[in-house]
């Protein structure tokens, strides 16, 4: 009811031909962007870029509001972090059907970034290249989730690492 009073009021601020939306990037992704949000009682997040090299993805990533420790993240198969819990997102990406591993396994979930330790201020930063993340096709991350976890990957137990509870949630999208 509101909406509908403002536009009859302000007409101009809502007609389309004012508003045009931008037109969508041609070319090739070269970037993408995840900013992580914490789940219920969290107070984790973080900023995670992805950007295409010529051997692969580069992940820089910087987290805060961490306990200290080391704690698992991976990309998850569905970009939707509307649940409290973060389980909205999903499993882990893993197009293959491959089993839950390291990030430097052959043979691995496409989702499986590994640990972050965070410092004594429960920040951590992580940077590295990723040959198995793609920005094209069916094993394109963009739109899917990032998920920080509570607990350490152990690269183990199947099919998520034991790494526990949901903390903050993100979904990828492209970047300038």
């Amino acid at each position: 009811m509101l909406a509908l009073g403002l536009m009859m009021l302000f007409p101009s601020l809502y007609a389309q031909d004012k508003m045009p939306m931008p037109k969508p990037k041609s070319g090739p992704i070269e970037k993408a962007i995840c900013i992580l949000y914490p789940t219920q009682g969290s107070d984790a997040s973080g900023t995670i870029m992805f950007t295409k090299t010529a051997v692969g993805i580069k992940v820089t990533a910087d987290f805060q509001g961490l306990p200290i420790g080391k704690h698992g993240f991976h990309i998850h198969e569905f970009g939707d972090c509307s649940s409290p819990d973060g389980m909205s997102a999903g499993g882990h990406f893993n197009p293959d059907g491959n089993q839950h591993g390291a990030p430097t396994d052959m043979m691995r979930h496409e989702g499986d970034m590994g640990n972050i330790e965070t410092d004594n201020e429960g920040k951590a930063h992580v940077e590295y290249v990723d040959k198995m993340l793609s920005f094209e096709g069916p094993h394109s991350i963009l739109g899917r989730s990032v998920i920080l976890h509570k607990g350490e990957d152990d690269f183990k137990t199947q099919p998520t690492g034991n790494s526990g509870a949901r903390i903050a949630c993100g979904v990828i999208g492209t970047s300038k």
